[in-house]
């Protein structure tokens, strides 16, 4: 081969090899998809309670429903015992978004100035009930008693004292007052109750069920009698708002994933059940006994509306009793991802008015 061959071959060789070269280096600048977007792949730490209050999310989880929805992102999930617990984990950074009561979510707001959390969608309304013993038929009887709710502040001890005053009761958060408030985990109220210690308590399904079925109890209040429509907040979905700030996209496909969760658990209520009551086993060793989730379920509607009326209507009844200096929660709704979501589905669209 003549060297003018030689040099041209040589320069054909390296011209090729700059291609390559040059295209391997776009690849490696191009973000993994994380959506139709483009945003980067990212995982979504997402918290809820052994509760069948939070079947959506046990069912949404269980099924693979979040994950599909969340495609190229990942999810990580925690369990808690309770809001203070899920709460704690958020405020620290280690969840991104949890299902919660509606206390919680106003406390983690407030406290914040505004910029810890979003209420980004209802989950469940309804489910929960003052439950007392036979020596109670009517709210006159409360006189000298002694109540438990689940915690100090929590939606359900809001709910209890805020009732109570209605009724002309005077009570104190230090436990003190007519009747005396004593809260304590669920597990504990139930114990209490079957032997006497307490004479009832405000609580989520399904303790009030089992306070009914175990403990021979009654129903003296349900919640939904109390509020217009029968509706109130048990459960909402709250995102950290850096996170909703810096990855908008994964938490509509979160919500995404929301919605067809409830969906599902509504249009298959027995499956829903079965699956609920195993995964409050795989976390607690425990399941409810078929008598008691059936109680309960009845009890529940598992919705997206964020129900703000009734939001607004719990930060004012903690502000009545004591718990917050303000009933002020606006911005607290960022429904955009919802409504996206909703809209995708073909669904009503909700308002944070």
């Amino acid at each position: 081969m003549k060297g003018s061959s030689k040099r041209r071959l040589l320069a054909a060789l390296l011209l090729a090899a700059l291609v390559v070269t040059t295209a391997a280096c776009g690849d490696d600048d191009e973000p993994t998809s994380g959506g139709d977007s483009g945003e980067e792949s990212t995982t979504v730490r997402l918290g809820y309670f052994p509760n069948v209050t939070h079947a959506t999310a046990i069912v949404g989880v269980d099924k693979g429903i979040f994950q599909k929805s969340l495609g190229s992102n990942k999810l990580e999930t925690s369990t808690f015992k309770d809001g203070t617990e899920a709460s704690e984990a958020l405020s620290a950074g280690a969840i991104d978004a949890t299902y919660i009561g509606s206390g919680p979510a106003i406390n983690l707001f407030q406290k914040s100035g505004g910029e810890a959390i979003r209420v980004v969608s209802g989950a469940a309304s309804g489910g929960a009930a003052l439950v007392v013993n036979d020596s109670i038929q009517s709210p006159e009887d409360l006189a000298g008693k002694t109540l438990s709710t689940p915690k100090l502040g929590n939606t359900q001890d809001v709910s209890l004292r805020a009732w109570l005053k209605e009724q002309g009761y005077e009570t104190d958060l230090e436990g003190g007052g007519d009747p005396k408030i004593a809260p304590q985990e669920n597990s504990l109220t139930l114990d209490a109750f079957i032997a006497g210690d307490i004479d009832g308590a405000w609580v989520p399904e399904p303790w009030a069920s089992r306070l009914v079925i175990e403990g021979k109890g009654h129903v003296l209040v349900d919640e939904r009698d109390i509020w217009p429509n029968g509706e109130f907040l048990t459960t909402v979905l709250i995102v950290a708002k850096p996170f909703l700030d810096e990855h908008p996209d994964v938490v509509k496909a979160l919500l995404a994933g929301q919605v067809a969760a409830n969906q599902w658990v509504n249009d298959n209520s027995e499956e829903a059940k079965t699956i609920t009551n195993a995964g409050i086993k795989a976390i607690t060793d425990k399941e409810l006994a078929p008598e008691v989730i059936d109680s309960a379920w009845k009890t529940l509607t598992f919705t997206d509306d964020p129900l703000p009326k009734a939001l607004q209507g719990a930060a004012k009844q903690a502000k009545d009793v004591g718990l917050l200096e303000t009933d002020d929660i606006e911005g607290i709704y960022d429904l955009s991802p919802l409504n996206a979501a909703l809209k995708a589905a073909g669904e009503k669209e909700y308002s944070d008015a």
